[in-house]
């Protein structure tokens, strides 16, 4: 049985939050703060149309994917999933979920940064076909920009 994504919806964004703190707080103590991740306005990235959940059987949210064009790419601007669900090709098929959108929109890649201390997403982006494009310090955040072309 595949995956089932779906865009979010108003009722999701209690669930999308939780998601969110739980997926990125190991990586707090690591950045000194919590990273942008966690603090995201969900409610209003949901009313935005950007913001996809991937649910289990039971109708819960075992992770979500925000991305949206930005020119001619899709920026790929958060993947989640739970600590509980990882390891199930979650996160993997919501990557999946954007890039398919985005060569339905005709976009020639995907953009997306991490942190530096996220060293999980450092290796599992490369694995996907992502490509290190630069490394810099941003919003006092140090980032390492990927992307892949479609």
């Amino acid at each position: 049985m595949g995956i089932m994504i779906r865009q979010a919806q108003a009722g999701d964004v209690r669930a999308v939050k939780s998601c969110a703190e739980l997926a990125y707080q190991k990586y707090v103590h690591a950045i000194g703060r919590k990273p942008s991740p966690m603090v995201a306005n969900f409610a209003d990235l949901i009313r935005q149309g950007i913001v996809y959940v991937a649910i289990d059987t039971t109708g819960n949210i075992d992770g979500f994917i925000v991305f949206h064009p930005v020119d001619n790419s899709m920026h790929l601007a958060n993947v989640a999933v739970l600590p509980a669900s990882m390891g199930m090709g979650i996160g993997k098929a919501l990557i999946q979920y954007c890039e398919n959108s985005a060569r339905n929109q005709g976009l020639a890649r995907i953009d997306l940064y991490t942190n530096i201390k996220m060293l999980d997403n450092l290796n599992i982006y490369p694995h996907l076909g992502y490509q290190e494009v630069d490394s810099r310090k941003e919003d006092n955040f140090h980032r390492v920009f990927f992307q892949k072309l479609l």
